[in-house]
Parts: C-alpha cells; sequence; structure tokens
C-alpha cells in the first residue's frame, strides 16, 4: 500500500529575469501607494470584488495546510451601526479611560486617531477577519490548529493586497476588547477576531497622515548574509 500523499504537477511560469526585475518594481510601486484610510465614501462596492479578494487571501499559507480563518463581511447597515457603538465604547476606554499607556498614545499621536470611529458605519464593507484556534470534526471535537497567528497575519496580507489591486481603500481597525464581534457575526467561541478591516472607496478630498507615509528604508528592514 502507497501511503505517500497525492501529488499533482506544479503550475510555474518562469520568467526572464528582466520580466522579474520589472513585475517586482511595478508590484512595489502599487503596495507604495497603499495607505490606511479614515475617510471613506458611502459608494457602494461590487460583491464580486471582495469574493475575489477573500479567495485570494484563502490561497494564502497556513500551518498543516488547515486554513483557520474566516472572514465576516458586514454590509448590513444597522449591524454597521451596532458594531460603531461597541467599538467606540470600547476606544472611549482606550484613549480616555486609562486603558492605554502613555507611550502607546504617544506612538499613536502622528497618526490623529481617537475614539471616533465613523468609517465604521460610512464604509460599504467590514470585514472582520477570526482566527480559529481550533478546528472541529464531523463529530464534534477538537482538530488542533497549528501556527494560527502567523497564519492569519499571513491571509490578511494577502487580502490588503488584493483590495488594493483591484482599487480599494482599507484600514486595518483593532477595537480592544473585541469579544463582542462574535456575536455581531454569529461565530463560534472558539474564533477569536484578530483585524477588523475597513473597505471602500476613499471619500472625495481624503487626506491621509503624512507619518504614515514614512517606512523604513531597506537596510532597517532587511540584511543579505
Amino acid at each position: 500500500m502507497d501511503d505517500r500523499p497525492a501529488m499533482q504537477p506544479l503550475a510555474f511560469t518562469a520568467r526572464p529575469e528582466a520580466e522579474m526585475a520589472n513585475r517586482a518594481a511595478d508590484f512595489l510601486a502599487l503596495m507604495a501607494s497603499r495607505r490606511s484610510v479614515r475617510d471613506f465614501a458611502d459608494r457602494a462596492v461590487p460583491m464580486a470584488v471582495i469574493e475575489a479578494a477573500i479567495r485570494t487571501a484563502g490561497r494564502a499559507p497556513s500551518g498543516a495546510n488547515q486554513q483557520p480563518w474566516h472572514f465576516a463581511v458586514i454590509t448590513d447597515p444597522a449591524r454597521k451601526r451596532h458594531l460603531r457603538e461597541r467599538a467606540e465604547r470600547e476606544e472611549h476606554e482606550f484613549y480616555h479611560g486609562g486603558r492605554a499607556p502613555g507611550e502607546w498614545l504617544d506612538a499613536l499621536a502622528p497618526l490623529g486617531t481617537n475614539a471616533s470611529k465613523p468609517f465604521l458605519e460610512v464604509a460599504p464593507v467590514l470585514i472582520v477577519i477570526f482566527a480559529q484556534r481550533h478546528g472541529v470534526a464531523p463529530d464534534g471535537s477538537p482538530i488542533k490548529h497549528y501556527y494560527v497567528p502567523e497564519s492569519v497575519g499571513i491571509a490578511t496580507g494577502f487580502l490588503i493586497a488584493a483590495l488594493h489591486q483591484a482599487g480599494l481603500a482599507t484600514l486595518t481597525h483593532t477595537p480592544a476588547p473585541m469579544n463582542f464581534l462574535n456575536q455581531l457575526c454569529a461565530r463560534p467561541a472558539h474564533e477569536k477576531p484578530s483585524i477588523l478591516l475597513v473597505v471602500g472607496y476613499p471619500a472625495a478630498g481624503c487626506a491621509v497622515p503624512v507619518a504614515g507615509g514614512m517606512k523604513k528604508p531597506l537596510e532597517a528592514i532587511a540584511s543579505f548574509l
């Protein structure tokens, strides 16, 4: 009996080095134009684009290929309003209730963030990204998941890049605590909300903080040994 896993040929396109360099430079330029947006238009976005971007996120590598994520897409105005109310309540405690240390607030100051989150209601799409602490077998027993935070982080990066490539703006938002999102999205307790991704078109005249576009140079983020 052959116990080896089923295999298939790899679909891989070898490209000339010049083309590789051009494609890498083009993608760098595209992603360099990405900015976190907090001022959204209320214009609807094509759901086919959202679905394709989530499918792209689902192609991310994960520990043991267990794909420990769930993407809850919220477009209902009432749900968005409720989410904003709950998130702003938590954010008020963060900014004004002593929950955040001074150093953290100082780090956020150049970005101009505060407890007011109108974008949660204005933006057409909110995607709550859940990390599955474990899977569930057909008999209801838990299935251990491996490298969950790493896997979900990679999938989130895929999602943000796919949405930007399609022409949509995003904002990663992390109200803390976020446990209320399980009930809002009807997700089980073994799933942990990790990021709330706000998606849509920038509002007319949208401006972003200068500090947000200041990224570390290559020599500060990489070493070649």
